[in-house]
């Protein structure tokens, strides 16, 4: 499943974090990369500092508290994000994610923009699929989250400067398929309640959901 989600971040709290990034320093991007994806791999990335920690712990606690990730991607481990800089010229061929980081398996993975799309020209990320190829530019604050299964890639960029925080999920729910499922039934669990409140209907999802995250979990 792939899924847009904005509001992720405020438009202060953006601010407050390319204000921060304007403060880091960069290096290469290939030497956070695969052995296979450092030849395609043309970008920047935020060294590590207290500063820098401090900006993954606001994100991913942005992002754990936010309801439509905690469906799309159940998340028992965030890894990264590490902080993308592209500037004109820079991008990064397909490629797929690592299977395991930071000692944990990657099930989901997530783009969060930091710059508007007016701002800078190409940088698209562009995801593939049986069904072609979807080319996503979103709105800063905004964050797209789909399957690290995926090939993907970043278009070049030919004008501007495209920041991005790109990390992964180690999901309690391993299987994508069934990630979409418990969010489908999630989000009609949650409909019902908004016009019925506890009712039986929404007791009922709330008791298949429950059950299949049991059956499913892995913990």
């Amino acid at each position: 499943m792939m899924l847009s989600i904005e509001g992720v971040l405020t438009p202060a709290e953006v601010a407050d974090v390319v204000a921060a990034l304007g403060r880091a320093r960069f290096s290469q991007g290939r030497a956070t990369a695969g052995w296979a994806a450092r030849s395609v791999k043309a970008n920047e990335q935020a060294r590590d500092s207290e500063e820098i920690e401090t900006l993954r712990e606001l994100i991913s606690e942005r992002l754990r508290n936010h309801p439509v990730f905690e469906m799309a991607a159940r998340p028992k481990k965030i890894i990264g994000p590490m902080f993308s800089r592209y500037r004109t010229g820079d991008t990064y061929g397909e490629h797929v994610d690592e299977p395991l980081m930071d000692g944990a398996r990657t099930d989901v993975s997530f783009t969060l923009f930091l710059t508007a799309p007016e701002s800078y020209v190409g940088g698209e990320l562009i995801i593939s699929s049986p069904a072609g190829e979807d080319a996503i530019k979103l709105p800063a604050g905004a964050a797209i989250v789909y399957p690290a299964t995926t090939l993907h890639r970043v278009a070049p960029v030919t004008s501007g400067e495209r920041l991005a925080a790109v990390g992964w999920v180690r999901s309690y729910i391993r299987n994508a398929e069934q990630r979409e499922l418990l969010f489908e039934l999630d989000t009609a669990r949650r409909d019902v309640f908004k016009r019925e409140g506890a009712s039986t209907t929404f007791n009922q999802l709330s008791k298949a959901v429950a059950n299949l995250i049991r059956m499913w979990c892995d913990d």
